[in-house]
């Protein structure tokens, strides 16, 4: 009998084993002997870089906020293509000079400047789940107390989009892996405060990741991301679309002295209203908005205001305006300059 038991006993641990094996994260290294290209194309793409371990972040040659050396630092936040921060040995953001004096900690990639971000805060680590793999919000990564949660990869690996990939590995079916392919997955974290249509906005720019909230403010919130972006890619290698909708003014807007000049239909429809990092002007920030919508009229006011328990804070609202339109690259211009030269613009 009690060899029955134990046999049994051995059974059910096995079949316990099995299934937590079967539900396991086993990190993005996994993936690369099977997909070799998606994997190189996620590695170009940003998401792995959304938090490095130091070990990996160091050899990036990122320059290091004041008094601090790379034995000094625990993690990098970005790095890849508009800011880096960086964290300390016990997990907090560091938002000062080593020595506690005031210092600009925030390094924009684009023109080598530095911003401060949360100056003299004790900022604790809270970007899950949008900056890494699998986030749990209880615990402290690494046993560092400014660290809020804990996750299995840092970054987004492939299983943050694709779920644990363990039985993937054992037995390789389209059956065992998620392809997640909706804009909802992308919302996830391409957001600020939920994905409702009223993109955040602060400092005259819609505040940077709501591009899922912009897509549902514009004219093609019915649209997956996928339409016209390959997950695995950077942003910028999109595949834009336009003409498969909008072929009669696609073809018009060639003959334009926009189109001649081989300005794309996004140069208009998706300016930089969006401030990540940096703005290079009065209206032109670091990533292109997904509204999409233009309102030509001098007069519009592109955000609104809004209250929620006493406090006010801004919005954008369903279209972009001429200011952000068309002078951020005419300069020397105005509104009503832009106004009148916006009529009638594909033809």
């Amino acid at each position: 009998m009690k060899k029955v038991i134990v046999m049994f006993m051995g059974l059910s641990l096995a079949l316990i084993s099995s299934q937590v094996l079967a539900n396991s994260y086993v990190g993005s290294e996994q993936c690369f002997a099977c997909h070799q290209d998606q994997f190189n194309e996620w590695q170009a793409s940003g998401h792995p870089w959304k938090l490095r371990k130091v070990a990996k972040a160091r050899y990036s040659k990122l320059p290091l906020p004041p008094g601090y050396s790379w034995d000094d630092i625990s993690y990098v936040i970005g790095g890849a293509n508009k800011k880096a921060r960086f964290i300390d040995l016990e997990g907090y953001v560091i938002t000062t000079a080593k020595d506690g004096s005031e210092a600009k900690t925030q390094y924009n990639i684009n023109d080598g400047s530095w911003s401060f971000y949360h100056k003299g805060e004790k900022k604790p680590y809270k970007c899950g789940p949008c900056h890494m793999t699998a986030y749990n919000p209880k615990g402290n990564q690494d046993g560092r107390p400014g660290m809020i949660g804990t996750w299995a990869e840092d970054g987004i690996g492939c299983e943050e989009c694709h779920g644990p990939g363990s039985e993937h590995i054992q037995e390789p079916s389209k059956t065992n892996i998620k392809v997640a392919s909706s804009s909802e997955a992308c919302g996830k974290c391409h957001q600020r405060g939920g994905t409702g249509p009223q993109p955040p906005a602060k400092g005259g720019f819609i505040r940077h990741h709501e591009q899922i909230n912009e897509l549902y403010a514009g004219p093609h919130s019915d649209m997956s991301c996928m339409e016209c972006h390959n997950p695995h890619q950077r942003a910028i290698l999109a595949d834009p679309k336009c003409a498969e909708c909008h072929e009669g003014i696609a073809k018009s807007y060639a003959e334009t002295i926009h189109g001649k000049s081989g300005q794309p239909c996004f140069s208009c429809h998706m300016p930089r209203a969006t401030k990540s990092a940096i703005k290079t002007n009065k209206y032109a920030g670091d990533v292109r908005t997904h509204i999409f919508k233009i309102n030509s009229d001098p007069k519009a006011n592109m955000y609104g205001t809004k209250e929620k328990d006493g406090k006010k804070s801004s919005y954008a609202k369903g279209f972009v305006t001429l200011d952000f339109v068309c002078l951020s690259c005419h300069l020397s211009r105005d509104i009503n300059w832009a106004a009148e030269n916006a009529k009638n613009i594909h033809k």
